[in-house]
């Protein structure tokens, strides 16, 4: 199989779909790779070592789309890219298509195979290849907030941790996830007082057991989520619906109640966010303030630490890739439930149901796309 991977065009986005390494393994498997030049420059890896690994460097995007029948992308295809896909190619990569009615509408008119990262599952029930992901997003949120609380973002001039003599900054993660669990204990390390809220008990019980005396679980009802919400110093959005729209959990009036200089901090803003006054941002304008509250809604915030971001993902997507490649992708997710629950679109369909229902479109069953 011939698979292209084009440079990422979206807004300091320096991921790269495939690594030299990865590469190298389906080169090794027999297929062939087309990488656009300068694709992973930016995290140091250069067209040299791309065609070491065994690779053909091509000049342009438009070489990669035109000739690639796998494309393995990081982030959604932006309008020229979508402009350049074609009925019968393979699009491999993150989509969010619950929360963008304009790309679905385009990815469907393209008559495209769009697999996304997102919603691909595991055995187990879990997102293998969101998780790294949400890993680095979990661990950055706390990052940014501690940023935004200083006092030339905005923020209310808290240091997370305090200073002996001094109290700490109370944190507030909505959703005991992937995301969530990283967004805790990295605020705990900053010794913040942390307060996760989840609506399963399970959760909060295996939380619990985790961290012990040093986390605060609480369950998830409209009350403690505005209690809560209104005294936090930073608000992580960490709530996850496969494959749908997050709940706006977060009102504009507890916003509207929240200390001036407060810190939102919307990890689901790829979903549409949690917060009903979150918009998405860009790491070029990353922050604004609403009821004088600092909102931090970027959509791509692992893109921050794109190195390590790009080798987490890599790990998780390679086998998925030479599965693809190997099988070609209609026997790859015939064969593999958890790899089908990824196709979200075909030959103009629907077939994810969270995104058919978040969208109000026509779903149409994977294995009844398939067959057509």
């Amino acid at each position: 199989m011939l698979i292209g991977v084009p440079k990422e065009i979206k807004d300091q986005e320096y991921r790269v779909g495939l690594l030299p390494s990865s590469t190298r393994e389906l080169t090794h498997h027999g297929h062939q790779v087309i990488v656009e030049t300068m694709a992973g420059h930016a995290i140091g890896m250069d067209d040299a070592d791309y065609v070491a690994a065994g690779a053909e460097v091509v000049g342009n995007a438009a070489d990669v789309f035109a000739r690639a029948e796998l494309i393995v992308k990081v982030k959604e295809p932006l309008a020229p890219e979508i402009a350049m896909l074609r009925g019968g190619q393979v699009l491999f990569t993150y989509l969010h298509l619950a929360a963008d009615a304009a790309q679905t509408d385009a990815l469907m008119a393209s008559h495209v195979t769009a697999i996304a990262y997102e919603t691909v599952t595991s055995p187990r029930g879990q997102l293998p290849l969101l998780t790294p992901m949400s890993e680095v997003a979990g661990r950055m949120s706390i990052q940014a907030g501690a940023h935004c609380l200083e006092i030339a973002q905005g923020g209310r001039g808290l240091l997370l941790g305090g200073v002996p003599g001094t109290p700490a900054a109370r944190v507030v993660v909505i959703g005991g996830g992937t995301v969530g669990t990283n967004a805790a204990r990295v605020a705990m390390g900053f010794e913040a007082r942390v307060t996760v809220i989840d609506k399963s008990l399970e959760r909060l019980q295996q939380l619990d057991l985790q961290f012990g005396p040093m986390l605060n679980t609480i369950y998830a009802t409209v009350e403690a989520i505005e209690r809560n919400v209104i005294e936090a110093d930073l608000v992580i959005g960490a709530v996850l619906v496969p494959g749908a729209d997050a709940p706006r959990l977060i009102t504009r009036d507890m916003v509207h109640q929240m200390r001036r200089g407060t810190v939102i901090v919307d990890v689901a803003i790829d979903q549409g966010g949690c917060s009903e006054t979150s918009r998405p941002t860009s790491h070029s304008d990353p922050t604004y303030v609403e009821e004088g509250v600092v909102h931090y809604c970027v959509t791509n915030m692992p893109g921050a630490v794109a190195r390590t971001s790009t080798f987490a993902l890599n790990n998780a997507t390679l086998p998925y890739v030479v599965n693809l490649a190997n099988k070609g992708w209609r026997d790859a997710l015939a064969d593999d439930t958890h790899f089908r629950d990824g196709l979200n679109v075909h030959a103009g369909q629907i077939t994810h149901p969270a995104v058919a229902e978040a969208l109000d479109l026509n779903y149409v069953a994977p294995e009844e796309a398939m067959a057509g």
